[in-house]
């Protein structure tokens, strides 16, 4: 175990700069915080570099803390905790997992989320958590689309990212790899020429496609869909938040 107690230590320069997507890339490394999120990583053997804890946590999170690989604990001061956490109220434990992000298997995928320009992080998470749930095999997202390491997003995600496979790439080009791997694809718009979502074939391969928050899917990619689809609505709203939309379409296929 390594103990840390200088917020001028450069380690601590350097995680403190994962709060930047550009840091985040260069390092290849971000960070998850809390005991839930470290239970995952470890449960599911994600690839930790390291895990950060006070020393308060050495005895109040003692469970978790035998799980550890000793020679990866660093053990810090509360105020190096707050000083590199993105919470209000810092968590006692956090860990540094590297990036691991990797193109799907498509041959074993048979239900898969896309995401078109869907910007906001709170709803890229809550997707990536609502695919899981549904049990999707697989999230791609596209340019434009919130970084998954993001804080927030990964704070959404609540560990999935540990559980499903993630993939950021070329929407378009991967809709050509779609179809030639046999996956019909859905768009989603809000058009009632659009055929309802109740009526998706679930006994096939799909990909569902959500869009950017205010715009939609794009008409470049709707264009390359093999149907699009709407959810009817019954009260006086035109519309439904993206990762609501996306809830209730995975759920019933």
């Amino acid at each position: 175990m390594k103990i840390i107690e200088s917020l001028k230590n450069d380690w601590v320069k350097q995680i403190k700069k994962l709060e930047q997507k550009k840091h985040r890339d260069q390092q290849n490394r971000y960070l998850i915080e809390g005991e839930h999120l470290v239970e995952e990583a470890i449960a599911f053997n994600a690839p930790v570099e390291s895990f950060i804890i006070t020393e308060s946590a050495l005895t109040t999170h003692i469970s978790l803390v035998e799980k550890m690989d000793v020679e990866k604990i660093i053990q810090v001061t509360d105020d190096i905790m707050k000083h590199i956490s993105g919470l209000p109220s810092p968590q006692p434990v956090a860990a540094i997992v590297e990036k691991n992000i990797a193109e799907i298997k498509l041959a074993s995928a048979t239900r898969l989320l896309l995401l078109d320009n869907v910007q906001d992080p709170g709803n890229v998470g809550t997707m990536i958590r609502t695919a899981d749930a549904a049990g999707f095999d697989a999230v791609i997202l596209g340019e434009g689309t919130a970084d998954i390491y993001n804080s927030k997003v990964v704070r959404s995600m609540q560990g999935s990212q540990f559980h499903i496979q993630i993939e950021e790439a070329d929407l378009l080009k991967k809709i050509d790899e779609l179809k030639q791997s046999s996956v019909t694809l859905y768009g989603t718009e809000l058009n009632e020429e659009a055929i309802s979502y109740q009526e998706i074939n679930k006994d096939h391969k799909l990909g569902i496609i959500l869009g950017n928050e205010g715009q939609g899917v794009s008409r470049e990619v709707l264009e390359n869909t093999d149907y699009n689809v709407y959810i009817p609505m019954k009260g006086q709203a035109e519309s439904l938040n993206v990762a609501i939309a996306a809830g209730i379409i995975m759920f019933s296929v």
